[in-house]
């Protein structure tokens, strides 16, 4: 199994757990040292304090001083829905951005298809540019 396909399977293997009914949502990360870390947005009761889905892994990469090159978050809006993947948001997009634009992220497609993208070709005219030599 490719790394994409294993990535979908771990976030819905955690998103199925965490929330078995309702709403659900989880992300899966590949690693440069071949680790698969996962996470889940918090429920807070603030929304103006919430974090992306993807925030817990991004961070378990850096306490493990690895680098991420795979990325994924898929959700669904219960338990008798479709698995959708969501693009990274902006600020997730530049949350990996620190691991280069090469990072793949699973992107959206409106037919299911599962598709990864380098962030290059997700964001070509990202700020970083005006600072490669």
């Amino acid at each position: 199994m490719n790394i994409e396909k294993t990535l979908f399977k771990e976030a819905v293997a955690l998103f199925e757990k965490r929330y078995p009914t309702g709403w659900g949502g989880a992300a899966a990360m590949y690693t440069k040292s071949e680790e698969i870390l996962t996470s889940v947005s918090p429920e807070i009761i603030n929304a103006s304090t919430e974090l992306c889905i993807e925030t817990g892994a991004i961070l378990e990469a850096h306490k493990l001083d690895t680098e991420v090159t795979h990325s994924i978050c898929v959700v669904r809006d219960d338990e008798n829905s479709e698995y959708k993947v969501l693009t990274p948001c902006g600020i997730c997009q530049e949350r990996l951005f620190y691991w280069g634009a090469t990072v793949k992220v699973g992107i959206f497609h409106p037919e299911g298809d599962l598709l990864f993208k380098t962030l290059k070709k997700v964001q070509p005219f990202h700020w970083y540019e005006a600072y490669r030599k």
